[in-house]
């Protein structure tokens, strides 16, 4: 990707102009209404071909906001981008790490930009989390713990390990 910034890392309406946005129903409990009107929400990132829907709320602004999450989740997980040296933690990863501690939850609005982050540098550490661990100012337990939040991308380090010749983490 030649962008600066990663999708995931991008605010709402930045995002969804790379978006191709569809409003559908779903069947299931929630009765007459939910049956009756296009609370589901379907987007699609053009760019990348990756699809994030929500349709488990009966209001359509709340499976937008999912949706939105989702594809940033998404989006972290599968989008890489190369970490040019030297390389500088951003500002949203340096409010989220001090004293080598990472605070952030995996239901946090920033939690897919800050899970991006770090799979793009521990990628271009070639998944040596403690040389990525380094890189980010955090401990390296700290940087498994954050990857652990989503098993997705636990299981993308690992996969990439294991080509490697590297141990699974666990």
């Amino acid at each position: 990707m030649t962008n600066s910034i990663h999708p995931a890392a991008l605010p709402a309406d930045k995002l969804l102009a790379a978006c191709q946005v569809t409003r559908t129903r779903r069947s299931g409990p929630g009765g007459q209404h939910r049956n009756k009107v296009e609370t589901a929400v379907v987007i699609e990132h053009t760019p990348t071909g990756l699809v994030a829907e929500a349709g488990e709320r009966r209001s359509q602004n709340e499976n937008r906001t999912v949706a939105i999450f989702r594809l940033r989740l998404k989006l972290a997980v599968e989008v890489r981008f190369e970490c040019a040296a030297p390389f500088q933690p951003s500002p949203l990863w340096r409010s989220r790490c001090r004293g080598g501690k990472i605070s952030v939850s995996s239901e946090h609005d920033n939690f897919p930009a800050i899970l991006a982050e770090a799979l793009d540098v521990s990628a271009s550490c070639g998944h040596d989390l403690k040389a990525a661990a380094a890189i980010l100012e955090c401990t390296p337990s700290q940087l498994t713990k954050l990857l652990q939040q989503e098993p997705r991308a636990m299981a993308v380090v690992n996969d990439a390990r294991e080509k490697q010749g590297l141990y699974r983490l666990k």
